[in-house]
């Protein structure tokens, strides 16, 4: 019998299954269609504001996309490399043949994992338990537990103009009746919606009217556990357009033709609120002039460049004007028309934090199903689906992250607790503590997490013990060394338009000048570290008053987090809260006071009263 089986082949899926198989566990991985595992059917882009620290937190944790991105990207850059440590990010441009051919590679080298091609339509379910599946030929498979990660494919429609055809990203047949199973089960099914823009002919694009966005000049990667293996010279190149008013006023005279403006009165999908689709743009922002748009390469292997930024369900005739008014694309042919996609989604406020379903025990979902947009957040579900789902077999605790962990904790929390009205997609605004969830720290946040729970090796921890330690080293050397200011250092300053030091400062009383970087004081006298612990011990002696104020702020909340609410708790009996937050309360059911403030539509004044009853009733504290 198999032990944990999941469902659907794409980002979640391949995290949630190598984490099952590497944990030992038997694991058998149900794909419709073994050519779409590790799929990318929009930008073949990893990472990003706040999804780059996403990936880093996952090869933390021991996943696989930073290691399988790493080896495969054809451009890589650090995004807000001008700001604070605490929204730089990095972006990869992936390489859509082959990153999903490094994944597989990655998945078949496992022990304990098969690979099976079938489609799943139903759920083997005795008394609200799951033990397994049912395909589409009615064959049962039975299992431990369940991880659905079924993407856009439950089921999926694909919109363009008027026309509405039931199919999945590339045409595939979608997955027509697990998702009225699950509503038969209790689940609340939602609709939502996204959309992916034109593929054109490189060959066909005037890149002289367009601006060059080149990878960085410096060596970049998302694993902690790999050498950069890429030249910087031989980058794939991106570059930069912009809408004009004439794009502007095609989309206001086509509006009533959009899929999503009139061409298809039954939409229901809601579209994601932070990628939305050029007609969106238009619409909502109308005082602007232009919006910009990237043009970015899929492969290596081929001439197809992806039009960023100009998702639309517009029929093809005007899609043809809409991307002729373009600067540089004025005779670019379309490989490949834009579309949207509307699909079946789980209301996320029906999981635990272990992402295990409240409705059925040992299922758990992880990815679009749960109402996320993008590979890294689908990601980084599934690799917390396959954990927990394995450690829950093993008889052991979930592995909660907390917010003041990770980013990953954050979009957990945000899904069970908040739930969504549109595809939820990460942003470095909804971290409180940002300034601890930073691209650089990943490892020190969170490799030991992952060693405990059985996905780091010794080697891996072993390398971040050395770690630690010469940051420790590190920062006793700025401490007790001084730097004597003779007239060669008195130049140094005096040429970079610095302020001279008056008397001889220690290293770490240079370092908390806000316009002296590790760099210069480098220049200055021999600091004998490699960059990433220079770099560690920079951010942590200029920002230390900020991350000792965030720690206390953390602290604060873990207080709270460790004030349990009773499983059994009627909401009903907790007279005089408002009657939304008594709704809330009994949807979310939270497990803590912290939890609880966190819900949307719970204020201040029901918490108190909550507290109150809690201290009356069963002895609590607040």
């Amino acid at each position: 019998m198999e032990k944990i089986i999941v469902v659907g082949g794409g980002h979640a899926g391949c995290e949630a299954a190598h984490a099952c198989a590497l944990k030992g566990h038997d694991t058998l991985l149900i794909t419709s269609n073994l050519k779409n595992i590790a799929d990318m059917p929009c930008n073949p882009h990893i990472g990003g504001s706040a999804k780059g620290i996403v990936v880093r937190e996952i090869d933390a944790l021991g996943g696989v996309m930073g290691k399988v991105a790493d080896k495969t990207h054809l451009q890589i850059k650090m995004l807000n490399s001008a700001k604070g440590p605490a929204v730089q990010s990095l972006r990869a441009q992936g390489d859509k043949v082959t990153y999903p051919k490094e994944m597989l590679e990655v998945l078949n080298s496992l022990e304990h994992l098969e690979i099976k091609e079938a489609m799943v339509e139903d759920l083997i379910v005795d008394s609200d338990i799951v033990k397994g599946v049912i395909l589409e030929d009615g064959t049962k498979i039975e299992s431990d537990a369940v991880i659905l990660t079924t993407g856009t494919y439950l089921k999926s429609d694909i919109l363009v103009g008027n026309t509405r055809t039931r199919k999945g990203p590339h045409g595939e047949k979608p997955s027509n009746h697990l998702s009225d199973k699950l509503k038969e089960y209790g689940f609340n099914i939602i609709r939502l919606k996204t959309g992916t823009p034109q593929r054109l002919d490189k060959n066909t694009i005037d890149f002289s009217k367009t601006k060059l966005e080149p990878g960085d000049n410096v060596f970049h990667t998302f694993s902690f556990d790999l050498e950069p293996c890429y030249k910087i010279e031989e980058q794939e190149p991106c570059y930069l357009t912009y809408t004009t008013e004439r794009t502007h006023q095609i989309i206001r005279d086509n509006l009533n033709k959009s899929s999503m403006y009139g061409a298809l009165d039954d939409i229901k999908g809601i579209g994601p609120r932070y990628c939305p689709s050029i007609e969106d743009k238009v619409v909502r922002f109308s005082d602007k002039e232009r919006h910009q748009l990237f043009l970015e390469p899929e492969s290596k292997y081929y001439d197809d460049i992806y039009l960023q930024g100009f998702s639309t369900s517009m029929p093809p005739e005007v899609q043809e004007e809409m991307v002729h008014s373009l600067p540089g694309l004025e005779n670019a042919k379309i490989l490949k028309y834009g579309y949207a996609i509307e699909y079946d989604a789980i209301y996320p406020t029906q999981l635990n934090a272990s992402l295990e379903t409240k409705i059925l025990k040992n299922l758990y979902t992880a990815g679009q199903i749960n109402g996320t947009s993008g590979y890294e957040e689908a990601a980084c579900q599934g690799l917390i689906a396959g954990i927990n789902a394995s450690l829950k077999l093993e008889g052991k605790e979930p592995l909660i992250l907390k917010r003041s962990d990770a980013y990953i904790g954050v979009l957990i929390d945000d899904l069970i607790t908040k739930g969504i009205k549109d595809p939820y997609r990460l942003l470095t605004s909804r971290a409180e503590f940002r300034l601890l969830l930073r691209s650089d720290n990943a490892d020190l946040r969170l490799r030991r997490i992952g060693y405990e729970v059985g996905m780091i090796s010794e080697e891996q921890i072993n390398k971040l013990n050395k770690k630690e330690k010469d940051i420790n080293s590190l920062l006793e050397y700025m401490k007790n060394t001084k730097l004597k200011i003779t007239d060669a250092i008195k130049s140094s300053f005096e040429k970079n338009n610095y302020q001279v030091p008056t008397a001889s400062l220690s290293l770490e009383q240079l370092i908390k000048r806000p316009e002296l970087s590790m760099e210069f004081i480098s220049s200055l006298i021999d600091i004998p570290y490699p960059s990433e612990i220079k770099e560690q011990v920079s951010i942590n002696l200029k920002y230390e008053g900020y991350i000792a104020k965030a720690y206390k702020e953390a602290e604060k909340m873990l207080k709270l987090e460790k004030k349990q609410i009773p499983e059994d708790i009627d909401y009903d009996k907790v007279n005089n809260i408002a009657s939304e937050a008594r709704q809330k309360l009994k949807e979310v059911r939270p497990k803590t006071i912290a939890q609880a403030i966190r819900i949307s539509g719970v204020n201040p004044a029901d918490i108190s009263i909550l507290s109150v009853y809690l201290k009356k009733e069963y002895g609590k504290d607040e």
